[in-house]
């Protein structure tokens, strides 16, 4: 269950915002220590390496505030993706990663949009380069095992991206993050996804989404109203 933090607001104000996209990297938490019983102290683990938030995607032109925020969009996660060879080594890096999106795409009973983005992942021919809609590959360790995952950004007409998340889960290559957004800002920070969508009345909206190890996939931890980065 996310975490809901409203920041105050005028009275009267609607809450608006949607989904588009950009992402980074950030300083995780030192590990905290204990104590044995005779006072003496115990290592907490090992401690992730710090670095600096690390930006993925953002708009040409920032998105503009709608209605109602969205919630959570896909309930068929965590799930195996088709038409994808298996991995036994679990190294989702042998497995390129615009085959992996057109596999899930292929998986798919309705279209992403009404802008052609299908047909467009269809044509690609290499990820990161237009008109290719799949953004630049990222990699990074989320879940905590050692090993990267995949993430993946899809452009949608002006404002939209969906974000799509692929773990190897027992050598199949297998969805755990599918969301729809219109983001001012995507970012990596530690094994964390931010991203920041525009809201009304001078706000924005943080998501955060983070790994449960209950449902093996990356689930939205943090739902909560800044004061609107174009303010600042």
């Amino acid at each position: 269950m996310p975490v809901l933090r409203p920041l105050p607001a005028p009275a009267g104000r609607t809450r608006a915002a949607l989904p588009v996209l950009a992402l980074a990297m950030a300083a995780v938490l030192p590990a905290a220590t204990g104590c044995t019983g005779v006072g003496e102290p115990k290592s907490a683990g090992r401690t992730p390496t710090a670095s600096a938030p690390q930006q993925l995607w953002a708009p040409e032109t920032p998105p503009p505030p709608l209605a109602e925020p969205n919630s959570k969009v896909s309930d068929g996660v965590p799930s195996p993706v088709r038409g994808v060879p298996r991995v036994p080594s679990g190294d989702i890096h042998q497995v390129s990663a615009l085959a992996i999106a057109k596999a899930r795409l292929a998986t798919m009973t309705s279209p992403l949009d009404e802008e052609g983005t299908d047909k467009k992942i269809k044509d690609c021919t290499t990820a990161g380069k237009k008109p290719c809609p799949v953004q630049k590959p990222q990699y990074r360790d989320m879940n905590g095992d050692g090993k990267d995952e995949l993430l993946l950004g899809i452009a949608s007409g002006r404002y939209f991206l969906f974000l799509w998340g692929f773990t190897v889960e027992d050598g199949r290559v297998t969805l755990i993050l599918d969301q729809a957004q219109r983001p001012l800002s995507v970012e990596l920070s530690g094994r964390d996804v931010i991203v920041r969508e525009p809201a009304d009345k001078g706000y924005d909206i943080r998501r955060v989404y983070s790994w449960d190890a209950r449902e093996q996939a990356m689930e939205e931890r943090t739902f909560e109203y800044l004061e609107s980065s174009s303010r600042k």
